[in-house]
Formats: structure tokens, C-alpha cells, sequence
């Protein structure tokens, strides 16, 4: 059976590059457009990760990530913060919020597939 990844993205273009990359590296791809349908799909679909952007609407990043952490159902599943907010302390910020680890935007093909490995032990 696929594992399936929860990729919270509001941006169409990048979602659907993501989706892409995932079925291509034999995952199953789930989208969330807002932080509110993170919360609710990370419970619903019980994906094997996350990839979560922080900059979205409804609910930010943070607050999803903190809301899937204090919930005794999604609370261990990885995620993986994937957002263009890159300045200095970001990175910090997102593993202190309960993130797993954090890729800056635009990251390669070859970064999602390590990070993705290494969550799964195939590394």
C-alpha cells in the first residue's frame, strides 16, 4: 500500500508540482489548501506525513502544526515545514513549533525525496 502524504499548500502551481513529485516517487498525495482542512484531513486521511507550508490562510502554518500536535490521533505524524518564509530563525521557529524538519522554498527534488527517506527510514 502507498503512503500517503499530506501536502498543505495554498499555491496552486506549487501544489501541483508537489502532487506530481510525490506520484512520481510512488506516493499517494493528499492536498490541503488552508491550515483549517490540515487539521481536519490530518484526522480524517491519517497520512504518513506531513509537508506544510506556514504562510496560509484561514489558519496559519503554526497554528495547524500546533493543533495536529496536541491532538492524541495526528500528534506523531511527521511533518515537514516547506515554506518561502526563510529568514533567519524561521527554520528554529518551525522545529520549535513541532515540525520534524523545514525545507526553504524553492527546494530540489532531490532534498523532498531525502527528507521524505529519512522520515521512512529508507535513507
Amino acid at each position: 500500500m502507498k503512503k500517503r502524504i499530506l501536502i498543505v499548500e495554498d499555491q496552486a502551481d506549487n501544489a501541483e508540482v508537489l502532487q506530481h513529485q510525490l506520484r512520481f516517487l510512488g506516493y499517494d498525495p493528499i492536498l490541503a489548501r488552508d491550515g483549517c482542512e490540515a487539521v481536519e484531513l490530518a484526522v480524517s486521511e491519517s497520512p504518513d506525513l506531513i509537508i506544510m507550508d506556514i504562510m496560509l490562510p484561514k489558519m496559519n502554518g503554526f497554528e495547524a502544526i500546533e493543533r495536529i500536535r496536541n491532538n492524541p490521533e495526528t500528534r506523531r505524524i511527521p511533518i515537514l515545514a516547506a515554506t518561502a518564509k526563510a529568514i533567519p530563525g524561521d527554520r528554529e521557529r518551525c522545529l520549535r513549533a513541532g515540525c520534524d524538519a523545514y525545507l526553504a522554498k524553492p527546494f530540489t527534488h532531490v532534498e523532498l525525496r531525502y527528507f521524505i527517506d529519512r522520515v521512512f527510514n529508507r535513507a
